[in-house]
């Protein structure tokens, strides 16, 4: 007997209704990319392993998705490394590609590759799947699609600032209310590290103090000892993890302790230009958050993460940063960076606890045309071709079965029209148009049907 067949964990698959929600969000976020200048890229699903290693930390790169190689490829396999137990260097040597971990990794060395073809400052958009080998819950997938935004070229704080306000529109357009999106800079946190006496230990500190609303202080000390940051350090800390007050008290109080902290001034100063020139929000609130460091490697300035309305634990829906650096590892020095990615598949998940989706999505049709033999419902094409250029959806049903079949199949597909042709009708030129919501059907001339439709 046959195994029912199975898709692998952290995959899901779209049913129609799924993709036309997934269609309408994309829509909307794609519209307000291109309202600020942004021009759409694409890139391959896979990357050489090369690009993507050592450019996310360590823990990200645990969660890269590679690719074995095959055929003769494989002869190279580094069988002493599996016998010694050095898993990274076997895993490296039988694999040459991975599936792409985020979009900002390829997209930087998409413009490193391409740049005598690029005009710069330059500002792309792409929405496409990555892949993450996370462990699957709800609102993280090990395939999912982002939406991102970023502008290379160029270190004006505008781009910060057109960021915010861009996240705003999206989510205005979205209708999603009291989200907010949370702020830091790296140079903060480069302060705050220096401060403390572990500015050997940057990247685990920040990846620590990231993980602060998840594990609680506790954790997050805890973790920070194991990495051998020291106890006193870690209580030096403590009272600025605790502050209280809104955006610009909270500035007021990190610029009296970091005072003699040279790389912690100018990222102050970015945040209060970026928090008193996005005062006028439609959707979003602003919230500095001193702990916020995302755990990517290659950040270097403002980092953003929106958080989901309070009512729904989903965690963040959208989230980027400045990376000053990353091309530079490509070997393109002094090419500035800064973009943000909006989260669709959590974005979908939380519409839908939101009951945010148009009812008219779950309509896939417009009107179904019912058959009562193909010699009689093929003469109404002319008239279904002028129905389809007006923008309707218009289905024939294909085959010549019993009516009830036929108006049952409307009615589970939630078609608001159907027509009706019959040899009647088309003895007296006319065709019926029910309506299967209020369950009134109106005869009409053939000739009147495009014209009853625009009404």
């Amino acid at each position: 007997m046959a195994h029912k067949p199975s898709i692998p964990k952290g995959t899901r698959d779209f049913l129609p209704q799924d993709v036309m929600r997934r269609n309408f969000v994309i829509h909307r976020i794609r519209t307000e990319f291109e309202r600020f200048g942004f021009l759409p890229i694409q890139t391959p699903a896979m990357e050489k392993t090369e690009v993507l290693l050592g450019k996310y930390g360590d823990e990200g790169d645990r969660l890269i998705f590679k690719i074995l190689n095959s055929g003769e490829k494989i002869r190279k396999a580094n069988s002493d490394a599996l016998s010694e137990g050095d898993l990274s260097s076997f895993s490296n040597s039988i694999s040459e590609k991975a599936l792409r971990y985020d979009l900002t990794v390829p997209f930087a060395r998409f413009v490193v590759q391409n740049q005598n073809e690029l005009l710069f400052p330059f500002k792309r958009y792409q929405i496409q799947s990555v892949w993450r080998a996370d462990r699957p819950q709800f609102g993280r997938f090990q395939e999912f699609t982002q939406c991102d935004a970023d502008v290379v070229g160029s270190d004006s704080i505008i781009q910060e600032i057109e960021f915010v306000h861009l996240f705003d529109a999206a989510f205005d357009q979205l209708q999603i209310k009291g989200a907010t999106i949370r702020i830091n800079h790296r140079g903060i946190l480069s302060g705050i590290a220096n401060l403390i006496g572990a500015s050997d230990k940057l990247i685990p500190f920040t990846v620590a103090l990231d993980k602060l609303d998840k594990i609680g202080i506790k954790g997050v000390k805890q973790e920070m000892s194991t990495k051998g940051i020291a106890d006193k350090a870690i209580n030096l800390l403590l009272p600025i993890m605790e502050m209280k007050g809104d955006f610009i008290q909270k500035l007021d109080q990190l610029e009296q302790v970091l005072v003699q902290q040279e790389s912690s001034r100018k990222a102050l100063a970015d945040l209060r230009q970026i928090v008193s020139n996005c005062q006028a929000l439609k959707s979003l609130s602003l919230e500095f958050d001193v702990t916020l460091a995302r755990g990517l490697d290659y950040y270097t300035g403002a980092i953003f993460e929106v958080a989901a309305p309070k009512e729904v634990a989903i965690g963040s829906v959208g989230a980027g940063g400045r990376y000053d650096n990353l091309t530079a590892s490509f070997g393109m020095k002094d090419m500035s960076g800064i973009g943000i990615s909006f989260g669709l598949d959590r974005i979908c998940l939380l519409m839908e606890k939101l009951k945010l989706f148009p009812s008219s999505l779950d309509a896939s049709l417009d009107i179904l045309v019912l058959n009562f033999g193909n010699d009689i419902v093929l003469d109404l094409l002319p008239y279904i071709d002028q129905l389809r250029a007006s923008n309707l959806r218009v289905m024939i049903y294909p085959d010549h079965v019993k009516l009830k079949k036929q108006l049952t199949y409307a009615d589970q597909l939630g078609v608001p029209n159907v027509l009706i042709y019959g040899t009647e009708e088309k003895e007296l030129n006319s065709i019926i148009v029910k309506n299967m919501d209020t369950h009134t059907q109106k005869k009409i001339f053939l000739t009147q049907l495009i014209t009853f439709f625009e009404i």
